[in-house]
């Protein structure tokens, strides 16, 4: 990596579109000042955010670690750390980051860190990636030992990283990795929060308009009254249950997020499964979100439009908190199946970001109109 003059050093933070721009933007603001306090006197650093869809046609780390050398190799930058929210494989093991001290290159993958506070997990990875790449180690000349290790990157106590193999081909000279059923359940929440679930709500305008209405109607209806009486609590998860799947579904199928992989290779076949797990759950969550909300709209509803002596007649059960809960339960469910219908109305753009496979298409979109231009 080349020396910066006067003490400062220049650190770009590579950050695909959406959620890792986001990420590197907040961290920015704070990080000269840690990155200072931490690497001792008489060192600055300077931090640039550069957002960019680096990762657009290929999850390759090594071809990804081109990319980066030939992005920043006509910029005057000391180090660069490129953080995606793709996740990652080296080798069939989950990939954290990757490190070439020659270069002064980092690459981070944000889904590893997983999915609670992320922006911390981000921040102190990238410290500790800059600090090693900007160490005594690290700043040498061209013969410093590849097998030179910085300090280690932020590590969970869920799923802890650890070294890699690298091979002698690829560009990096060290990198961290999950491995075994906690490493892989800790990069499925880290996708799903990469794909940020409550943003899915407000896309879904219309088909809340749509569930609300059934609701609405469904509350003053006699026969439904009698349905939620008569309806057992198991027969109620069922229902619960029918209608988030319905909808669910109808989402995911008429918006093409369901991901196929034109390769037949293990890999690919892995990361396809990998992609629509995140997409499931992420669509789920938002689903979920939304059917809580209507059960608290529709028992207030009901509290303010339903008369207890005409319930009584109707089921020969007294109005009582109970009756009240059943029958907005029973009414969200039937509602959300009344909401699959009005999601129809939803344009892909709405819920584009519950699938990596849409961001990954607006990306290409996007590098082709830069090439373009």
């Amino acid at each position: 990596m080349r020396v910066s003059s006067q003490g400062v050093t220049v650190v770009a933070l590579l950050a695909d579109p959406d959620a890792p721009t986001e990420i590197a933007q907040r961290m920015a603001r704070t990080l000269p000042a840690r990155l200072a306090d931490k690497s001792g006197p008489g060192r600055r650093f300077d931090v640039e955010v550069v957002s960019e869809p680096f990762t657009s046609g290929t999850e390759d780390p090594p071809t990804l670690m081109r990319r980066i050398i030939d992005r920043g190799s006509a910029e005057n930058w000391d180090i660069v750390v490129a953080l995606t929210d793709l996740p990652l494989h080296s080798h069939g093991r989950k990939l954290v980051v990757n490190l070439s001290h020659e270069h002064g290159l980092a690459l981070l993958s944000l889904p590893p860190l997983g999915g609670l506070r992320l922006q911390t997990r981000a921040r102190r990875a990238v410290e500790e990636a800059v600090l090693g790449l900007a160490g005594p180690q690290a700043a040498g000349a061209e013969g410093a030992p590849r097998s030179q290790p910085p300090p280690k990157p932020f590590v969970g106590r869920l799923a802890p990283t650890h070294p890699g193999q690298v091979g002698e081909e690829e560009t990096a000279d060290l990198e961290y990795v999950l491995s075994g059923p906690r490493g892989h359940l800790r990069v499925l929440v880290g996708m799903v929060r990469a794909n940020r679930p409550w943003r899915l709500v407000p896309g879904l305008s219309k088909a809340l308009a749509a569930a609300l209405a059934t609701g609405a109607v469904a509350t003053v209806n006699s026969t439904v009254w009698s349905l939620a009486e008569a309806l057992s609590a198991p027969r109620l998860v069922i229902a619960m249950v029918g209608s988030l799947v319905i909808m669910v579904g109808w989402l995911i199928v008429d918006a093409q997020l369901w991901h196929r992989s034109a390769e037949g290779s293990p890999e690919a076949r892995q990361r396809a499964r990998l992609y629509n797990a995140s997409t499931v759950l992420t669509v789920g969550l938002g689903v979920l979100v939304c059917y809580a909300g209507l059960i608290v709209i529709n028992l207030v509803w009901a509290l303010f439009i339903i008369n207890d002596q005409v319930f009584a007649s109707t089921t020969h059960t007294p109005l009582n908190a109970t009756e009240y809960l059943t029958l907005s339960w029973f009414v969200a469910s039937v509602a959300t199946v009344g909401g699959a219908l009005g999601s129809g109305l939803e344009s892909d753009e709405a819920i584009r970001a519950a699938a990596y496979s849409k961001r990954e298409q607006q990306r290409r979109r996007m590098l082709e109109d830069d090439s373009g231009d």
